[in-house]
């Protein structure tokens, strides 16, 4: 491997180890990661389908029904009809949804921050400028 390939590999593995360890030292509500991922999906891109949840988190189908299901039970998400299609139904997030995903959202934040903590200013800047980037990443993969 060269050089930009190890320091994308280290980065892969430092950011999977930073957003556990946020999961882990922050409130979640009791919520799983996958549905966490499926709130978030359906927060950004509104109400889908079950196999779009699928595709988009990923997971098999039945995970993804048995996902909302959960969600569905904790009055996270609810489904209705597909305007496109009498005879399917998509998945919409509630307000309590959004007011979940948020508070844990926050939760990890607040770790974040008192982990950044320990840096110094300028550094905790330039990790910070870099969350426009990531967002630009992850969005890429759409």
């Amino acid at each position: 491997m060269g050089t930009r390939q190890d320091a994308a590999f280290e980065m892969v593995l430092a950011l999977h180890r930073l957003l556990r360890s946020l999961r882990r030292a922050s409130p979640t509500g009791g919520l799983q990661p996958t549905q966490l991922i499926a709130l978030s999906l359906l927060t950004e891109a509104g109400p889908s389908r079950i196999g779009v949840i699928a595709d988009r988190v990923p997971c098999s189908q039945p995970t993804a029904t048995a996902v909302v299901a959960e969600l569905e039970t904790l009055g996270l998400v609810r489904r209705e009809p597909d305007p496109t299609d009498g005879r399917a139904t998509r998945v919409a997030v509630t307000e309590e949804g959004v007011g979940a995903l948020r508070g844990v959202a926050h939760g990890e934040a607040e770790v974040l921050l008192e982990r950044l903590g320990a840096l110094p200013e300028e550094e905790v800047e330039r990790v910070l400028a870099t969350a426009p980037l990531l967002r630009a990443l992850a969005d890429a993969g759409r």
